[in-house]
């Protein structure tokens, strides 16, 4: 079977580690967001992504509408903790797909999305 990788850069010892963010300081940053509820219903910048083929659509919008405004082309996955591993494989892929290179990730509380 044919599996798929994506390139996890490792941490730099010279450099200080970061301080903690919460999701709200994330979400003030320059981020297009996928949000994965704990039904594994996907949202690009809060519009629902019903397909994956939606995904790819809505995430190339919002990628071109943030550039535009303040050039950034990061993208930030906030997943429900419950929800399942296959949904936020997918979201990745389509941001790989789509050509982000800064992906973050980031599981919470639904409470929290």
């Amino acid at each position: 079977s044919l599996q798929k990788s994506i390139e996890v850069p490792p941490p730099q010892k010279d450099e200080t580690a970061e301080q903690t963010q919460t999701v709200e300081d994330l979400k003030e940053d320059d981020f297009v967001i996928i949000q994965i509820a704990k039904d594994d219903t996907i949202w690009v910048n809060d519009r629902e992504a019903p397909s994956e083929q939606s995904l790819l659509i809505k995430l190339r919008e919002a990628l071109s509408e943030s550039a535009a405004a303040a050039g950034a082309g990061s993208l930030l996955v906030l997943a429900d903790r419950e929800c399942r591993h296959e949904t936020v494989v997918k979201a990745l892929d389509a941001g790989n797909a789509v050509g982000v290179e800064d992906i973050r990730l980031a599981y919470v509380d639904e409470e929290d999305l």
